[in-house]
This record gives C-alpha cells, sequence and structure tokens, in this order.
C-alpha cells in the first residue's frame, strides 16, 4: 500500500522506502503539523545529498543543527528536534545494525515487544508507540500479534483518529478534524475542573479583653 502522509510526492516514496525516515517523520509529528512533520525527512534528504542513518548519526552536530534550522526548518523547533534525530539515528546504528525496521522485525516480536522498543527511543511516550503499531498494522503489513489490543482506539477499522489512518487528503482532513474534536473537549473539560480547592475559612482569633484602668492615689503635700 502506497504511502500518504504529506502533500509531497517525493516524501511520500521516501517515508514508503526508507524505514529510519518513516521512523523519523513520525518523531517530528509532535507540537507541529503532521504533514509538514512527515515532510522532514525529505528536507534533510536535500540538504545532506541523500538520506543515510549512518551519515546522519555521524554528521557534526552543530552543522545539522543549522541544516535542520535552514528555512523551511524541519520542525517548530529545529534545534531540539535535529539533537533528537541524531540521537535516534545512533541508537539505530548501535542497536539496529543501521535498520530501522529491525526495531519491529528482528525476532519475530508480538505488538507489546514492538511498542516496548518505540517507548524506549528518545521523544517517544506511550501515544506516539501506540500510533505507530497502528500504522505498521494498518499501512506497512506489519499487523504483530496482538497489535489490536496494544493500540487501543487508534486500532479501530473505520477510525481517523491519527496518522495511522491518513491515506489521502480527505483522511487527512478527516485526522485533522478529529484532532480538533478532542482539543476543544479537552479544554471545555479544563475550564469545568476547580483550579483550585476551595480553602477551609480561616478560624476567627479569639477578642483581646480591654486591659483595666491602674488606679493611682494622689499623694499628699
Amino acid at each position: 500500500m502506497a504511502l500518504w502522509l504529506t502533500a509531497d510526492d517525493e516524501a511520500n516514496r521516501l517515508l514508503e522506502t526508507d524505514p529510519f525516515a518513516l521512523l523519523i517523520g513520525m518523531t517530528l509529528d509532535q507540537q507541529y503539523p503532521m504533514e509538514a512533520a512527515f515532510a522532514g525527512p525529505r528536507k534533510i534528504a536535500g540538504r545532506m545529498d541523500g538520506f543515510d542513518v549512518r551519515r546522519i548519526a555521524e554528521h557534526d552536530p552543530d552543522e545539522f543543527v543549522a541544516l535542520a534550522s535552514t528555512p523551511p526548518a524541519i520542525h517548530r523547533f529545529p534545534g531540539s528536534m535535529a539533537r533528537r534525530v541524531q540521537e535516534l539515528a545512533r541508537i539505530v546504528m548501535d542497536q539496529y545494525g543501521g535498520h530501522a525496521d529491525r526495531i519491529w522485525t528482528e525476532g519475530d516480536p508480538n505488538a507489546a515487544e514492538i511498542f516496548a522498543r518505540l517507548r524506549a527511543l528518545p521523544g517517544w511516550g506511550d501515544q506516539k508507540a501506540r500510533i505507530f503499531v497502528a500504522l505498521l498494522a494498518k499501512q506497512r503489513g506489519v499487523p504483530a500479534n496482538g497489535w489490536r489490543e496494544v493500540t487501543g482506539g487508534y486500532g479501530e477499522d473505520g477510525s481517523f483518529r491519527s496518522v495511522a489512518d491518513v491515506t489521502g487528503p480527505d483522511a487527512l482532513l478527516r485526522v485533522r478534524a478529529h484532532k480538533q474534536e478532542m482539543k476543544a473537549a479537552a479544554k471545555s473539560e479544563a475550564a469545568a475542573a476547580p483550579t483550585k480547592a476551595t480553602a477551609a475559612p480561616k478560624a476567627a482569633e479569639p477578642t483581646k479583653a480591654p486591659a483595666a484602668k491602674r488606679t493611682t492615689r494622689a499623694g499628699r503635700t
């Protein structure tokens, strides 16, 4: 199944043919429009004359930050994300021999094992790992055993919750609408919740009795 995660056809081809590019796109998909995040690997490739995990891992860190920050940048926060991309590249080199797809194929892992491996990556929380497991199952032909249990709602057929459900421009709009609905609901819930616990009324201090006047006897002359 051909991937369509961004309007850039070249970016989609890179995501489809290079597992590390897909992993980087998912890493960049936070606090940034999804389609722009998944176009990030193509930007890196264009500035490095190719997309190679070893070259990214070994590239001078300062130069890589500059490369990632060149407009159009790879992310809203290009400096921190450039460092994260390089950290991820080193992990893939050191632990998976430069092959990102071994994260989800080595040892014929079940979905829980894939989830644990993804969860260990820099910047990857539970939600991101669950979505990626769903993306692998729905669009990359990797329906690991137990993937629906691991992914929860992200694994539902016919849903439009995440990038795992994006297959074209219409699906992207539906996923975006769902996310906006979730944000609005969360905002309403937060507004309805009390911000601070009501403080107990302060006990009144006891009233002091007025001091008694001291009478003095006038001395005789």
